[in-house]
């Protein structure tokens, strides 16, 4: 998070700027600031974004209610402004996503904590799990609705809660949840019954260390489901200690630098219900940060599934798979590890997806305020360029400190856009002035893609989502209502989650569920290419992994633009097998289950 560095005062100021003119010229005034996108060469936007507001919060109106608490006891401590997550799963398989709220709770004053990780009090609050019962009459009118089934699920998630992961694990054909925390993580399998059953101890993956961002990806290519997490750094309430904001002059949060890294947990499907940790002997012991990210994806195209964590003020990591033993850390040479500048940064949320539109998938973290946001882009030979400046991404990220971050097509023009959640981790002295009781709130962003490897930032353009502030965490992108475009479900620190719809107007599109074996079960990290007629070529994956601490729809969804043709679909397995579907009609989800398509070549 960069707290350690002391700059936090100006940054305060800034943010109490509203108007594009005065931070403009606060930017220009601020030693080592960008300069605006203009003067970094990149061109004016080609075109406006749409007039209406693209999202709605629905979150009251179909049930969603849920309230992170961060358990904030007057000690200012690093844990209890860094939750929490959010997570969308079919958890019943019933065809649409449900929603799972990660939660903290009330902490003990510091200085009278008897245990490194005290117990929850007895009425602490639980992670909630929300079923979702949407409607569709023949009309095609979609109702959503949400149902609290914590209770009757089983699920008692009583420890400090920080994000989630979600994948099958133990190919049933349900998908079970991963919780990860500031204590002991959580593993609950799903019975398939509407029921879940804590299976942590009997799996061997209750690290006791503090947790954040996971992934379940199938390294070795066996056909079963590892894990993957970041975790932080080595705190404690008894070692907790008071930071000052040197510019201010009182006691602010502590950075990461004020404590000691762990290394992140690479632990191996065994096939049986148990998984082997692998963390040394694959190699993940040989570098590490204090990890916040964690995304899979096969960064160098070799087939292999690798894994980028994106680290708290420190190098990240890009783990290049060896063939499915060992890793190797890649991230200096691949040109990922540092900015372009050749500093590290304040890594919170990832991403891995084509923003370019060139086939190949890019990389966007995201930073605290005064690092920007970080585009690196990807190539073909698996290495990265930063071009934050020139995709027009740096200048608006400038003043705000992002967390979750999605990439989507929001307005169905065929190019994936970004969206972050931002709260800062400094105090904010015009917000604690005027009486907040948790003085971190920003609003979120809105970056449109202009198609050609630039965006522009269309949040003051984009409702109320985007001019509320909030302390955003957070954030899993998924369709909830089934309608052809993506939704977000957003968790906020010490305050109320945000269901925010998308409600553009309808444009062509494709959905498609990946799924393998028997029963069938989504194949995570299986690639599909959408070759249109003219041999254009579009590129997706399917999973659940990256943001932060937060689980998405494993489907891939398709924005077909101003060309609603689709020639060919072709998904490469995680196994390497390559298969082609042709004719499949658009405006819908389709499942296509592997063995039932034609083989293709590779591409």
């Amino acid at each position: 998070m960069g707290n350690d560095r002391g700059t936090h005062a100006v940054t305060v100021l800034l943010l109490a700027l509203q108007t594009t003119a005065l931070a403009a010229a606060c930017r220009q005034a601020l030693p080592g600031a960008p300069p605006d996108r203009g003067s970094a060469g990149a061109k004016p936007p080609i075109s406006a974004p749409p007039a209406a507001p693209p999202f709605e919060d629905v979150s009251e109106r179909v049930g969603l209610t849920f309230r992170h608490v961060s358990g904030m006891a007057g000690d200012m401590t690093l844990l209890e402004m860094m939750g929490a997550g959010a997570a969308w799963l079919d958890y019943d398989n019933d065809g649409d996503l449900d929603a799972y709220l990660v939660q903290g709770h009330a902490l003990p004053p510091a200085a009278e904590a008897a245990a490194p990780v005290p117990p929850p009090p007895g009425d602490a609050p639980l992670d909630r799990l929300f079923r979702n019962d949407l409607a569709v009459a023949p009309d095609g009118t979609r109702t959503l609705r949400f149902t609290d089934v914590t209770e009757a699920s089983g699920i008692r998630a009583t420890g400090y809660g920080m994000g989630a992961a979600t994948g099958d694990y133990d190919n049933d054909g349900w998908v079970d949840l991963y919780v990860t925390g500031w204590g002991p993580d959580q593993l609950w399998r799903n019975d398939g019954d509407g029921t879940f059953t804590d299976t942590t101890a009997a799996a061997g993956v209750g690290d006791p260390d503090w947790s954040t961002s996971a992934a379940f990806v199938d390294f070795d290519r066996d056909g079963w489901l590892d894990l993957v997490h970041a975790n932080y750094v080595d705190f404690t309430l008894a070692t907790h200690r008071p930071c000052v904001a040197q510019a201010a002059g009182r006691i602010d949060y502590c950075g990461p630098l004020s404590y000691n890294p762990v290394p992140d947990r690479l632990y191996r499907n065994r096939g049986d219900g148990t998984f082997a940790d692998v963390t040394t002997s694959a190699g993940l012991t040989t570098a590490f940060g204090p990890g916040l990210g964690v995304v899979a994806f096969d960064a160098d195209g070799d087939g292999w599934q690798d894994i980028l964590v994106a680290n708290d003020t420190q190098e990240n990591q890009l783990w290049i798979n060896q063939g499915g033993a060992r890793f190797a850390d890649e991230a200096r040479a691949r040109g990922i590890a540092v900015n372009r500048a050749g500093l590290p940064e304040a890594g919170m949320g990832v991403v891995a997806e084509d923003l370019t539109g060139d086939g190949i998938d890019d990389v966007f973290i995201t930073h605290i305020n005064r690092e920007t946001n970080t585009l690196f882009v990807g190539s073909a030979a698996g290495v990265f360029e930063d071009r934050t400046r020139a995709s027009g991404l740096g200048a608006p990220s400038w003043l705000f400190t992002g967390f979750g971050v999605a990439a989507l097509d929001y307005d169905g023009d065929g190019n994936r856009d970004l969206f972050t959640t931002n709260g800062d981790v400094h105090i904010l002295l015009e917000q604690l002035q005027a009486g907040d009781p948790v003085p971190l709130k920003q609003t979120n962003q809105l970056y449109r893609s202009l198609g050609d490897g630039r965006f522009e930032d269309v949040s003051a353009a984009s409702g109320a989502p985007f001019a509320t502030p909030l302390i955003g965490r957070g954030l899993a992108v998924g369709d909830a209502d089934n309608d052809g475009d993506a939704d977000l479900l957003v968790a906020q620190n010490e305050g109320p989650a945000y269901l925010y719809l998308n409600t553009a107007a309808a444009k062509p599109w494709l959905g498609l569920r990946l799924v393998g074996g028997m029963p069938p079960r989504d194949q995570l990290g299986a690639t599909v290419a959408l070759v249109h007629p003219s041999g254009a070529v579009r590129v997706g994956r399917a999973h659940t992994d990256g943001s932060y601490l937060s689980a998405g729809d494993p489907r891939v969804l398709f924005s077909l633009g101003a060309e609603p043709t689709v020639g060919a679909v072709r998904v490469t397995w995680p196994s390497g097998e390559v298969e082609q579907w042709e004719g499949l009609d658009l405006g819908r989800y389709h499942t296509l289950a592997k063995g039932t398509g034609s083989p293709a070549a590779a591409q």
